[in-house]
């Protein structure tokens, strides 16, 4: 069967406030190299993308491109800019991807260490599917509590999964969500929130706990770790 044209859409214009830092999060050296320029590494790689749309905040355009776009050999990014809310910010990737498109991927621009295994699986697993998301099993206890902060109950972990990124879409499924999310005033906690409200089944893609998004400067010093120790084994 032949592969359907791909793109992804990375959403990079938030500030990131929890760095405490000068200058946006994915503007920060990881490695010796910008957060985002990792990201856009994996993806620019990988042979079953076939364009990257980078989402930036419209003040931080020029920013990117010299520092970012213009500094490395990237030959799939189209740069947009973003709204004041990631989804709107995912909206403006929607609407800038190839007219051919029938496959979009959205990855959070500050997770920097996604393999690319993972990116073929969700790939793979949309075309059956039509809606996946990469999720990790749930490794603490999660309790669920109510208004006055005590527990309620303790749901069963075996059907608990952390939510990550690529989350993955029939390109028509994706727009038609986010259009009728918008005429509603839905806004969602994720882009699957918002196949879900559609009543359309998502399906979970096993993904990895490197996968990690950088929020906190603890992050930053976990994710040298783990190139660090990646390098070691190849």
């Amino acid at each position: 069967m032949k592969k359907p044209l791909t793109s992804v859409i990375i959403p990079a214009a938030g500030l990131g406030r929890r760095m405490n830092a000068s200058v946006s999060k994915q503007y920060l050296q990881l490695n010796g190299k910008p957060i985002l320029a990792h990201t856009l590494d994996a993806f620019e790689n990988c042979s079953m993308i076939d364009e990257i749309v980078l989402v930036i905040n419209s003040e931080e355009l020029d920013l990117c491109q010299n520092q970012v776009i213009g500094a490395y050999p990237y030959t799939k990014v189209k740069l947009v800019a973003g709204g004041n809310t990631r989804q709107e910010s995912v909206y403006a990737g929607l609407q800038a991807v190839n007219s051919k498109t029938r496959i979009v991927l959205i990855h959070d621009g500050a997770r920097p260490l996604i393999r690319e295994s993972v990116i073929r699986r969700c790939i793979e697993e949309t075309i059956k599917h039509r809606a996946t998301v990469v999720g990790v099993a749930a490794k603490n206890t999660i309790k669920v509590i109510n208004e006055d902060g005590f527990v309620e109950h303790t749901p069963d972990r075996n059907y608990l999964v952390e939510i990550q990124t690529p989350q993955t879409f029939d390109y028509d499924l994706i727009k038609e969500a986010h259009n009728k999310a918008r005429e509603s005033g839905v806004v969602g906690t994720d882009d699957a929130f918002l196949v879900e409200w559609l009543k359309i089944k998502v399906k979970i893609v096993v993904g990895d706990y490197t996968n990690i998004k950088i929020t906190t400067p603890e992050d930053l010093t976990i994710a040298e770790s783990i190139i660090k120790r990646m390098a070691e084994n190849q």
